[in-house]
């Protein structure tokens, strides 16, 4: 593995979509009928991306490239206890009951294309300025505070993370309590949820 490819990897790894949750949201209100540029379109309505590209046909690949990529980690994110089927013209959440068959297959070229961050066309730098952003006014969605009460040591504690915990650790365990606790399950707390949301964003810088 060359040096850049490590770099490269690297990259991939950390970077959290944050519109995974807005996604999530609609698609629990909502689990079939779905494209790609409807579901593009709908969270832009709900002011969730801003516009990304002076150039049309540019803004139109990169918030397409954007909802995919949040789509193949929600895909990931929601495995094995509910299947997020990511077809383009198809996009549909189900139940494991209603498709035991489905797994993630990750030599899909598609799934591959879509997770690596560097065919985004953008700097590293760019994408995390534009995912700051997303992440932003996602806790301004559900409400959060400036997280003023938060720090590292008490965002660890809620997590029931050490110290010493990895970026990877972290990651997981923000995803496992976020969908435990997301306000659209029958036993989610908005409060709660809120509270981690300070905490992840505290643990993911």
């Amino acid at each position: 593995m060359t040096e850049q490819h490590e770099l490269t990897a690297t990259f991939q790894s950390y970077m959290e979509n944050p519109l995974v949750w807005p996604i999530l949201d609609v698609l629990r209100k909502k689990p079939s009928g779905w494209k790609v540029h409807t579901l593009a379109s709908h969270i832009t309505e709900l002011g969730f991306v801003p516009l990304l590209d002076a150039q049309p046909e540019k803004d139109l690949f990169k918030r397409n490239f954007l909802i995919m990529n949040a789509l193949y980690q929600l895909q990931e994110t929601l495995y094995p206890d509910n299947w997020l089927q990511v077809k383009a013209m198809d996009i549909a959440l189900l139940s494991s009951s209603t498709a035991p068959q489905c797994f993630i297959d990750v030599e899909d070229p598609l799934r591959e294309y879509y997770t690596q961050w560097v065919n985004y066309e953008a700097e590293e730098g760019e994408v995390k300025r534009l995912l700051n952003e997303f992440w932003s006014r996602y806790r301004e969605f559900v409400g959060s505070t400036n997280g003023k009460d938060m720090d590292r040591a008490r965002a660890l504690s809620l997590f029931e993370l050490s110290t010493d915990a990895s970026n990877s650790q972290i990651r997981k365990t923000w995803r496992k309590l976020a969908l435990k606790w997301h306000p659209d399950r029958d036993n989610g707390n908005a409060d709660k949820f809120r509270v981690l949301c300070e905490a992840w964003n505290i643990l993911r810088h």
